[in-house]
Formats: structure tokens, C-alpha cells, sequence
């Protein structure tokens, strides 16, 4: 793949995914209400922006870290803590998902597209395949 379109090809499928994966997080974030259903079951209302702040900040750092290769040399026990602060992530944001588990519906047809709906799935999951075998056949580099 050599010529002048493929860097500026590279570059709009980079920012093309970036936003889907952004907006997706977003929505998926916006949609379960994971941070207020957060402060409501710990009884930490007011302390909704540091939950809101700390998302944000974590999002931020950890995309300019593996944007930059950037790497730490911590004592194994900070890998177990940091473990511990992403399975408490992943485990808050599947608690969210089975509370509400219509999440695809409510958004094909707030985006008017509940009568494609099979093909909004097909399309979602084709294309998860197809990223997941492109990354772990280590084709896009």
C-alpha cells in the first residue's frame, strides 16, 4: 500500500473510528445514567462532577498514554490496584447493562431507524469481527 492517499486515508479511518468509539462510550455512559445511578446507590450526590471529572481526566491520560507509548515501572502491587480500579469500571458499567439491557432499541429508534433494526445488529457485529480479527492478525500494523 504505497501512493498519496494512504496516509490521508490512514489518517480519516483513525479519526472515523475515534469518533464512533467516543460517541459510542458517550452514549453508552448517557443512556445507562452509570455516573447518577453511581452517586445515587453510594448516597454521593454531591459528589457528581468528581465523578464526572474523574471519567474524564482517566479518559484523557490513558489516550495520551497509549497515543505517546508512554511506560511506567510500578511495584506489582500498583498493577494489582490498578486491576482493581478497572475491574470496579468494568463491573459498574455491566451492573448499569443489565439494569438496562434495551439500550440498541431505544437508540435505533431515537435515531429513526427501528425498522432497519437487524441491519443496525449485523452491521455492528460484522464490523466488531472484522476490527477484532484485523488487530488480532496484527494486519493495520
Amino acid at each position: 500500500m504505497n501512493g498519496w492517499w494512504t496516509t490521508p486515508l490512514q489518517m480519516f479511518i483513525g479519526l472515523a473510528g475515534g469518533i464512533a468509539v467516543g460517541s459510542g462510550m458517550v452514549a453508552f455512559l448517557v443512556v445507562l445514567d452509570v455516573i447518577p445511578r453511581l452517586a445515587q446507590i453510594t448516597r454521593t450526590y454531591h459528589l457528581i462532577r468528581w465523578y464526572e471529572a474523574s471519567v474524564i481526566t482517566g479518559s484523557l491520560f490513558f489516550t495520551l498514554s497509549d497515543f505517546f507509548n508512554w511506560s511506567y515501572s510500578f511495584l506489582p502491587m500498583a498493577a494489582g490496584l490498578f486491576g482493581l480500579f478497572a475491574g470496579g469500571f468494568v463491573g459498574m458499567l455491566a451492573g448499569a447493562l443489565t439494569e438496562v439491557v434495551n439500550v440498541i432499541p431505544i437508540l435505533a429508534k431515537r435515531i429513526g431507524m427501528s425498522s432497519y433494526m437487524i441491519w443496525l445488529l449485523m452491521a455492528m457485529i460484522f464490523g466488531k469481527v472484522l476490527g477484532s480479527l484485523l488487530d488480532w492478525l496484527n494486519f493495520l500494523g
